[in-house]
């Protein structure tokens, strides 16, 4: 193949490597808010008393399922923006 072919397929699959990063990692953290959340709103009708504990835990692991998907999406900026892959066929040639 030649080195235009090797950096147009590197270029194509991290397109879709970043699609499903950040698909994936978008559904994965809308799925888990949605259950944490459920959850607590059920923990919070059977002991409303433990409702100031459990929200202060539902905020913290918000904040981390979000803080996953952000970083999710940080990497798959630095493929599509500065992707190292390129480099090294560069070098090769």
């Amino acid at each position: 193949m030649e080195h235009l072919q090797y950096l147009a397929m590197i270029q194509a699959y991290t397109g879709i490597g970043i699609g499903l990063i950040i698909g994936l990692g978008a559904a994965g953290a809308c799925i888990g808010i949605g259950i944490m959340a459920s959850r607590f709103l059920e923990a919070a009708a059977r002991q409303p008393e433990m409702m100031p504990t459990l929200q202060a835990k539902v905020f913290l692991l918000l904040g981390l399922i979000d803080a996953s998907f952000i970083i999710g999406v940080g990497l798959a900026m630095l493929f599509a923006f500065g992707n190292p892959l390129l480099a090294v066929i560069q070098a090769a040639h």
